[in-house]
């Protein structure tokens, strides 16, 4: 008969199996959304003296160029839409982007594009977020500058 100690091991053993076959088959689905929908439904989330340019969009002359700027965000993608989840977490790494401007001394944040796992995609109407059964994520690199 074995040890009460051996058939909690040989349990907890077949609890992290089972753990790890449920991560080989995680979702981990791309996805290309309007960056406008998120722009549009948190539109009083967002402080409008900080402009965001996406892509090759044109913008005003800077007067200061003060860095480029990576933000990776996750959300909590539990019983959302993936594409609730996905406009959750944009709002999330616009807010981020956003306070970076402000702490540098910025007002607009430019040449924004998405930068999941170092990939960089650039749009001016799109962001790439992935969606899985657990979490959310949009990565997006841009740069803060000043406008006048």
């Amino acid at each position: 008969m074995a040890s009460r100690s051996m058939r909690l091991a040989a349990g907890f053993g077949a609890v992290v199996l089972s753990l790890a076959g449920f991560q080989a088959e995680a979702r981990d689905d791309g996805l290309m959304l309007p960056v406008e929908d998120v722009l549009t439904e948190y539109a009083d989330r967002l402080d409008s003296d900080v402009k965001f340019y996406f892509g090759k969009q044109s913008y005003p002359t800077p007067s200061k160029k003060l860095g480029e700027y990576v933000t990776n965000k996750k959300t909590n993608a539990f019983n959302k839409s993936d594409e609730e989840a996905c406009r959750w977490v944009m709002l999330s790494a616009l807010l981020q982007l956003q306070e970076r401007a402000q702490s540098e001394g910025g007002n607009a944040v430019v040449d924004i594009r998405s930068y999941y796992k170092k990939n960089e995609v650039s749009s001016e109407t799109e962001y790439e977020c992935h969606a899985g059964n657990i979490m959310a994520g949009v990565a997006l690199i841009g740069r803060v500058v000043k406008i006048d």
